[in-house]
């Protein structure tokens, strides 16, 4: 039994469907009650001991857009040293190793504790998603022009990286893999553009500087995979196919 937290979440939702697709008996953990949902609080650990009765794998993808994923983690892993598995696949980001932003750093320190925890265990990290990226432009859908940070991306679908997830449950506990990133490295105006092309839309693009130590990572380019990534959805391709979708 595969147990996934985040479920329900961006890359939580394709995950369960190419495990369930491959044959692997999944149990889906939210917040939320729902069908075929398994219900437990990775901020109390409420719930935790129920979910892992007869779990074997743990794919850890939780997360949210604040510093306490990693309290997260502690809960989790308490958790698992009552009710022992074979292994624990945990999501990190590219970069959260060398970058300043506080949200990575807390993602880093999640991975510290997985690996002291003495539980069998695979670290995958992945570049952004394209869905993250794209929310800085449907943000701006109003404005006149379209504002972008001064440095380059390497957007992922989430599609590739559940793939890449249900290929480390079947190799088992493996360390810290290679990192995961998208086909191609853009700078966001590029980006910027794609999108507004895919989706009808004549604005100008205007590139910031990002101030600070959390700038600086970026401009150094920490967040970065190497060039092509394994990836294989460009991100013209998932604007096209966004801009359809928001036309039907």
């Amino acid at each position: 039994m595969i147990l996934v937290t985040g479920a329900t979440g961006t890359l939580g939702r394709p995950t369960v469907s190419l495990l369930e697709a491959s044959g692997h008996s999944v149990r889906a953990l939210s917040r939320q009650p729902g069908p075929d949902r398994v219900v437990a609080d990775l901020s109390t650990g409420a719930g935790l001991t129920a979910a892992l009765s007869g779990v074997t794998t743990v794919i850890h993808l939780a997360t949210g857009a604040n510093t306490h994923d990693s309290h997260h983690m502690r809960q989790l892993l308490r958790a698992i040293a009552a009710h022992p598995i074979d292994h624990l696949i945990f999501m990190s980001i590219v970069g959260v190793d060398r970058h300043a932003l506080g949200y990575y750093r807390d993602k880093y320190l999640s991975e510290e504790f997985v690996v002291a925890s003495g539980v069998p265990y695979t670290i995958l990290r992945a570049t952004q998603f394209h869905s993250f990226v794209a929310k800085l432009f449907t943000a701006q859908r109003r404005s006149p022009v379209t504002l972008v940070p001064a440095f380059s991306m390497q957007p992922v679908a989430v599609e590739d990286v559940a793939q890449r997830l249900v290929e480390l449950v079947d190799a088992g506990p493996s360390g810290h893999v290679p990192d995961f990133g998208g086909p191609e490295q853009l700078h966001f105006r590029e980006l910027a553009r794609q999108w507004n092309a895919a989706h009808s839309v004549r604005k100008t693009v205007w590139s910031l500087p990002v101030p600070g130590a959390v700038g600086r990572s970026f401009a150094r380019g920490v967040h970065l995979a190497t060039r092509p990534g394994d990836g294989r959805i460009r991100f013209a391709a998932f604007a096209e196919a966004d801009a359809r979708s928001a036309a039907d």
